[in-house]
């Protein structure tokens, strides 16, 4: 690996930022009601929150295009590091390209550093790594915001597992190790609405 692989992989990983901190809730809650996403609600911009505002069709239309937000570059990272052969046996790159996918998402430079709770988008990037620890993550989310109703339980606990899961598919380390310190950080961006869960006062998605 020699500097000039270096430096594509920082571009890379920079634009993997910017796809990640698409705004697409406040952009669509803007284009459609003319409202700020982050003055409604829980402020956030993510798919539950554009609900409150624009209801069910947008909810699966966000989390749908934050998803591909995370699943894009994670592939293409993959992609890039085989054909300079980055990181051949740590698989680094696709990792820092989820990373900066879900700091983007939360941390969105077009919307001042704010932005969502990186659920979707951070599933998103674990279709990216390995499809099959993705789709379970996603049909365990939806078990259980069935079931509860409730979306941050759902998030939180789907996230957490799935460390676990890498693990049991023998993934590498680095997915392993970037799906628990993600976990850990989506579990910390969701930190009101435990605080919520605990108190008993956390909204429901439906009735």
């Amino acid at each position: 690996m020699n500097f000039h692989s270096i430096g594509y992989s920082l571009i890379f990983i920079a634009i993997a930022y910017i796809m990640g901190a698409f705004p697409t809730g406040y952009l669509l809650v803007r284009a459609l009601k003319g409202e700020d996403l982050r003055k409604i609600g829980s402020g956030s911009t993510g798919a539950t929150n554009v609900k409150r505002v624009l209801g069910s069709w947008a909810f699966f239309v966000v989390m749908f295009i934050d998803a591909v937000k995370g699943i894009l570059p994670v592939v293409l990272a993959k992609y890039v590091e085989v054909k300079f052969n980055l990181f051949p046996h740590s698989h680094i790159l696709p990792v820092l390209a989820s990373v900066a996918v879900i700091i983007g998402h939360s941390k969105s430079l077009f919307l001042g550093f704010k932005g969502g709770k990186s659920v979707a988008s951070g599933v998103g990037t674990i279709f990216g790594l390995y499809w099959p620890v993705g789709l379970i993550t996603a049909l365990l989310w939806s078990i259980i915001t069935y079931s509860t109703k409730i979306v941050s339980i759902s998030s939180i606990i789907a996230v957490l597992l799935t460390p676990l899961w890498m693990w049991l598919f023998k993934q590498p380390l680095s997915y392993v190790i970037y799906c628990l310190i993600g976990g850990l950080y989506i579990t910390w961006l969701h930190r009101e609405n435990i605080q919520r869960l605990i108190a008993g006062t956390e909204n429901k998605v439906r009735k």
